[in-house]
């Protein structure tokens, strides 16, 4: 730390002068011609971040009534919900490779338009099977636009206020693609047919990948220069590995004799025997491992992505079993539930604002800490719900706990990795950010649905609300482990990556010679 103090005070004759970084962390990046080319590439980013959280919140809502009208058995009620979030954990860091390699404007506009025209075929579902393969493959494009939107934000923005916000609007609109999925989830499921949800959405995309295409500057030069290369053994070890375990836990409740159905621990230690491949592969083998361990040498980096594991997941049991209990047990139509979720986003967009105005100025330690509390409460109101709740007591406070825990925690470490990784690594950033989110809500959704499925003899209500106290449990230890391991200081303007390592070049030859 002595040797940061040091670097610091010699900042105006090595590099900038503090007043020019605070500068450069809030003018607009040169990338961008003109304003409107940097609202275009903005509204390419936001609005991708919000048709992703479009088809898994509006899906988890949408779910009852595709039940009834494609004939969906009990067992497999979770798999069109977990699929994607599944397909698209397991494929984050090969794309992020991909991303390092080529650029993030082809992958992030591909990933669009392979969402789009499966979106599409999946209005299209003739029978269950069908809709899962489509929410399967629909997987591919988020799992290649995610970690290449945070690659292409992470790179072309300075550390600084200006960052700050644009961050805080990404994650933003996170709870109000939530929300707008829930909405036209509603309309559809009581007005039109379940199909719409699906087209809805698709317009939405058509609509980004056209503005993506035509505003995101191309970042390809110089991408060769940097040497990334593809760890094809890597990618065929992690992404079986992952989807076998994480299809084992899934369908172990549902299997015809449970745990003891034989295909059931065969794909689960086949699905281990693959990730002790990828352990082998990423440390002893691959010359650029897809996730290299260098990247945990950031302090407290092994703490944040465990805290992050559990604490998404979390997220994904309240997605996914609020929705349900409120139009199941609760009997609420499709449009009242879609109005209970409302605080959602308006809490969204409001911690958005105030977000990008303080994240400079609060310490990062102490925004996770209120998250984490936001975490745990979230599930712990409908954990504790009575038969006949009032609304403003428990679900609304509920919501706003959710949105916030989900979005202060969401903005708060996409900063701090992204500004701790260098250029040739904002893929993989993205990458591993997104991949606690999707394979934390697939993993834990898969327990949950374990312990619903192990006390449904309890009764609807009595066996969901285990999901909510397993999640509270899993908040909790998110929380302490964020809280005792993770130490983030103010998102304040500095120096890149690569000036930092310039400027201790100059430091050590300057050094050498006295």
């Amino acid at each position: 730390m002595a040797r940061r103090e040091e670097s610091a005070e010699d900042l105006p004759e090595c590099s900038y002068s503090p007043s020019e970084i605070e500068r450069l962390g809030r003018e607009r990046p040169d990338a961008f011609a003109s304003i409107r080319t940097e609202v275009g590439f903005c509204f390419s980013l936001l609005g991708s971040m919000f048709v992703a959280e479009y088809f898994v919140s509006g899906f988890n809502l949408l779910l009852p009534s595709l039940t009834a009208s494609l004939h969906i058995p009990s067992q497999a009620e979770t798999w069109p919900a977990s699929v994607f979030s599944l397909v698209t954990g397991a494929l984050l860091l090969p794309s992020g490779r991909l991303a390092d390699m080529f650029g993030g404007k082809i992958v992030f506009v591909t990933g669009l338009i392979w969402f789009l025209v499966w979106s599409i075929i999946a209005g299209f579902s003739q029978n269950y099977i069908m809709l899962i393969l489509c929410r399967a493959l629909q997987g591919f494009g988020p799992a290649a636009f995610l970690p290449s939107g945070i690659m292409l934000l992470g790179s072309i923005y300075r550390p600084g206020p200006r960052k700050n916000l644009v961050f805080s609007l990404y994650g933003a609109f996170a709870p109000f693609g939530f929300f707008a999925g829930i909405f036209f989830a509603g309309l559809s499921a009581q007005l039109l047919t379940w199909s719409w949800f699906f087209f809805f959405g698709s317009i939405m995309l058509a609509v980004v990948a056209l503005v993506s295409y035509l505003c995101i500057p191309s970042d390809k030069a110089g991408r060769s220069d940097l040497g990334v290369k593809m760890d094809w053994l890597g990618t065929f070890t992690v992404v079986p590995g992952l989807v076998l375990v994480v299809f084992a836990i899934t369908d172990g409740s549902h299997a015809p004799q449970g745990w003891a159905t034989p295909y059931i621990p065969v794909t689960f230690i086949l699905g281990w025997l693959f990730l002790a491949g990828t352990v082998y592969v990423e440390g002893w083998v691959a010359e650029q491992p897809l996730l290299p361990a260098d990247m945990f040498n950031v302090k407290g980096m092994k703490a944040l992505v465990l805290a992050l594991f559990f604490q998404y997941g979390v997220f994904g049991v309240f997605l996914f079993y609020s929705s349900f209990y409120i139009e199941e047990v609760l009997q609420a139509s499709p449009l009242l539930t879609t109005a209970w979720f409302a605080p959602m986003c308006i809490g969204g967009l409001i911690l958005a604002t105030v977000g990008g105005l303080v994240l400079h100025l609060l310490p990062g330690t102490i925004l996770l800490a209120l998250s984490g509390i936001c975490f745990v409460l979230s599930v712990l109101l409908f954990a504790v719900l009575p038969v006949d709740p009032n609304f403003w007591a428990y679900i609304f406070p509920a919501m706003i706990c959710a949105t916030a825990g989900v979005d202060i925690t969401y903005n708060v470490t996409n900063i701090f990795i992204t500004t701790s990784m260098p250029k040739a690594r904002q893929g993989l950033a993205g990458a591993l950010i997104n991949s606690m989110l999707f394979l934390g809500i697939s993993f834990f959704l898969g327990l949950a649905d374990l312990a619903v499925t192990q006390t449904a003899d309890r009764g609807q209500r009595e066996s969901y609300k285990v999901a909510f106290w397993f999640a509270t449990g899993c908040a909790i230890f998110g929380m302490t482990v964020m809280f005792l391991g993770v130490k983030i200081g103010k998102a304040e303007s500095g120096l890149t990556i690569e000036e930092k390592a310039e400027l201790e070049r100059e430091l050590t030859q300057r050094n050498s010679r006295q």
